[in-house]
């Protein structure tokens, strides 16, 4: 059973997934930051926070798949 503090962050960071997928970088950011205050060591949400806010800067190609490439090591 889940507590009430990890379902409310899973809310959010299933919103900040399904927005991250839609390629709504405004939107991800926003759930992936609300879902970092609830569980501020929630690696996931972190590291999709992060991808979330290069795509905003420099968003992938019209074909993106929704897979992410590292570009460093």
């Amino acid at each position: 059973m889940l507590s009430k503090k990890i379902e409310a962050m899973l809310e959010f960071y299933n919103k900040g997934l399904n927005a991250y997928k839609q390629r709504k970088w405004d939107e991800a950011v926003t759930a992936f930051r609300e879902a970092l205050k609830i569980v501020p060591e929630d690696t996931p949400s972190a590291i999709y926070l992060e991808r979330s806010l290069a795509f905003k800067e420099t968003p992938p190609p019209d074909d993106w798949d929704g897979v992410y490439v590292m570009t460093e090591k």
